[in-house]
């Protein structure tokens, strides 16, 4: 059956399905579990737990959830584009602000993976940042590329800093490559928001939670792979980490 953009609203539609659970908290969930098994190998295998470490796990594990939604971005393309139409108007109809509204939606068990679910990720998004329902700009296609580049070499890494089964001069080398991609690709993003004005068509206090805070990891956290990286190649050991 073809999907109706137009449909009524997921949050109203799952009301009466008590056994759903909020897509907020599956996200939630997924990223914890991803970050405490890592955290949890490694204080298994060298016995302490290590505060960069585990905040490098807790960005790893949130990074490949966003990968996820990223090819969920590719692929519902041409649904998110009018799956944003129909936000737009829901938010003028009802005043509430569409991004909670889709967090706090619940969706069956059965249907928690489907990428028809998680397109409206982006749709909600792009009533903060039209970038999002249009495949020409620098906003959508870098968040593709991440989404299809990162995965790999994000879980690398992450199995790296956790067991240590790399040298670490490659881990290092591999950080820096993939640190700095994040570092730049997220502050061209901030300075391409900023030069077509898409900060006129938004409030400050959303300009701050969705287009500063939301991306803020991918440099904040980045910034410190790139520091862990460089601990790695000059100290050939995983002494940074632990």
């Amino acid at each position: 059956m073809k999907c109706n953009p137009h449909r009524t609203a997921p949050s109203q539609s799952a009301r009466n399905n008590s056994s759903g659970i909020p897509t907020g908290l599956f996200a939630a969930l997924v990223i914890a579990l991803l970050a405490l098994f890592g955290i949890g190998t490694r204080y298994y295998f060298y016995g302490n737990l290590n505060v960069i470490h585990c905040l490098l796990s807790l960005f790893f594990s949130t990074n490949l959830l966003i990968c996820y939604w990223e090819a969920c971005l590719f692929f519902k393309r041409d649904y998110i584009e009018m799956r944003a139409d129909y936000w737009r108007r829901r938010q003028r109809e009802t005043g509430r602000t569409p991004a909670i509204e889709f967090l706090s939606t619940k969706v069956p068990l059965r249907r928690i993976l489907s990428p028809t679910v998680w397109a409206d990720v982006w749709a909600t998004y792009s009533l903060f940042d039209g970038s999002f329902s249009d495949r020409r700009t620098f906003g959508f296609n870098g968040d593709i590329a991440n989404g299809f580049v990162t995965p790999v070499p994000t879980l690398i890494l992450y199995a790296a800093y956790t067991v240590d089964f790399l040298p670490a001069v490659v881990a290092g080398m591999l950080g820096l490559m993939l640190s700095w991609q994040w570092t730049y690709v997220t502050s061209v993003y901030w300075v391409s928001f900023f030069v077509v004005r898409r900060q006129r068509h938004i409030t400050r206090g959303e300009l701050y939670t969705y287009i500063g805070a939301t991306n803020a990891p991918w440099v904040l956290f980045a910034l410190l792979g790139l520091y862990v990286s460089v601990r790695l190649i000059l100290d050939d050991n995983y002494g940074v980490l632990g």
